[in-house]
């Protein structure tokens, strides 16, 4: 008897420390939801990794973009970051000329500042956007075929 008291002593602690059993596991493999095609031109793909709540401000989406696909021009309330995981895409600010992106890549985009990204013509294009949890998109114009066909010929990949 004496033994299990010791016993129930022992473990007794590691019962009420241990880690909790329900964790909230999501899969940045996973390749998420095909969006609606409200703003954007092309086929989209959202996994949503992780999002804002009480204790993060913050949420973290993949999003991937098959070739001959882009956003919207749109700006956030907060900053917002790219991080280019697969892929090669492109990239541009308001006021600006626009980039190529490719894996590696890391753009931080500074809130209200209005822009848009995408696939380039030939290739997909998966990054992670962290951006903050209120009113992450304000959409603001439509970006047309044309105008992204001349850029596609502007940064065109040799």
């Amino acid at each position: 008897m004496k033994n299990l008291i010791i016993t129930l002593f022992i473990i007794s602690p590691l019962y009420f420390y241990a880690q909790d059993s329900n964790y909230v596991v999501t899969s940045y493999l996973d390749e998420g939801m095909k969006a609606p095609n409200t703003h954007y031109i092309g086929e989209a793909w959202l996994n949503s990794l992780l999002q804002a709540d009480d204790q993060i401000n913050y949420n973290i989406t993949k999003a991937t973009f098959r070739a001959n696909s882009t956003l919207d021009w749109h700006k956030h309330t907060s900053s917002q970051v790219l991080i280019v995981v697969e892929g090669i895409g492109y990239y541009q600010e308001r006021g600006k000329e626009p980039i190529l992106i490719k894996v590696g890549d890391v753009i931080k985009c500074d809130k209200d500042i209005e822009h848009w990204h995408s696939s380039s013509k030939e290739h997909d294009v998966t990054y992670l956007a962290l951006y903050g949890g209120e009113q992450p998109t304000i959409w603001t114009e439509v970006l047309t075929q044309d105008y992204y066909d001349s850029v596609d010929e502007k940064l065109k990949i040799k």
